[in-house]
């Protein structure tokens, strides 16, 4: 009768606080994605589900797509080159703001604050800036490599997407790092002071071993949203020109909405998840190991 009771409680517990977030999870993201699983071996589209099974077709349709595959080049490119700048940059910011100037809190709030403007807005900002501010600037003073928007030249939009989302994640990454900074016993690095140890050894020796478990978060932060990234891709550049700039996640999205290929669009993305998952897994036990030898 106690053990009954007591399940009891534990059931109407469970359904105070876990039934409702339980089911939204169900209802967003695990029945969505095992009902596009379903309509990649399907000659599903967006308005009606079939039962005609075509095996891998949609499969073997988007490894045949060669688009798909420069989509896939240019996220690999965009991802590698933001997963570097904005640890960087983040990094460096985090070590500036935790050095214990006046008025340091400020600044942590200023470099933060890009990081609450959506993606959208965002790339409606600096497509402002880099279409009249930069242009003008450039005009005005005789800078060359500003004289002509970028987002109009196929060879630099790719980077102008990549300054903004540099631009808009250090913030976020910085306090990560900041955490991470805080987080080292003050002890060793007075210890390590006292031993005739100068700020770069300090540095190397103690902070970035002790920093791996944030540099791990961070990694992962940053590479999730490289791959990810729609929205400013969206209203910064819409993929052009020329679809220069169609990030794997635009890709996906025409195909199956833009151009009606629901199937090869969902199969894309399955792929899409896979390739994603299995970097992050890797970077995360690489990381993870290193965290055991620091």
């Amino acid at each position: 009768m106690y053990t009954q009771k007591k399940m009891s409680e534990k059931l109407r517990i469970f359904g105070i606080f876990a039934a409702v977030p339980v089911f939204v999870f169900l209802s967003v993201v695990i029945i969505p994605f095992l009902l596009g699983l379903y309509m990649t071996v399907t000659e599903s589209t967006g308005t009606n589900i079939s039962t005609e099974f075509v095996g891998l077709k949609n499969y073997v349709d988007a490894f045949k797509d060669p688009g798909f595959w420069d989509s896939i080049i240019l996220t690999f490119k965009y991802t590698f080159w933001s997963l570097i700048l904005t640890n960087l940059i983040a990094f460096i910011l985090a070590l500036m703001v935790t050095s214990g100037f006046k008025g340091q809190n400020f600044f942590r709030m200023g470099f933060f604050t890009p990081n609450l403007i959506g993606g959208v807005i965002l790339g409606f900002i600096w497509q402002f800036v880099f279409s009249r501010i930069l242009v003008f600037a450039g005009e005005s003073f005789g800078i060359p490599i500003f004289e002509g928007s970028w987002l109009s030249d196929p060879k630099m939009a790719l980077w102008a997407l990549v300054i903004v989302g540099v631009w808009q994640n250090s913030g976020y990454m910085m306090l990560l790092y900041i955490a991470g900074l805080t987080g080292i016993p003050k002890s060793l690095i007075e210890a390590a002071s006292l031993d005739g140890a100068n700020n770069w050894q300090i540095l190397s020796k103690i902070k970035l071993p002790m920093m791996v478990p944030s540099f791990t978060i961070s990694i992962f932060l940053t590479l999730q949203r490289g791959f990810m990234v729609y929205d400013t891709n969206l209203s910064l550049t819409k993929g052009g020109p020329y679809r220069s700039t169609e990030l794997i996640s635009m890709h996906v999205y025409n195909d199956a909405f833009l151009y009606q290929n629901y199937g090869t669009g969902q199969a894309k993305a399955i792929i899409l998840f896979v390739i994603v998952a299995a970097i992050a897994l890797t970077q995360v036990a690489i990381m993870k190991r290193k965290e055991v030898e620091a």
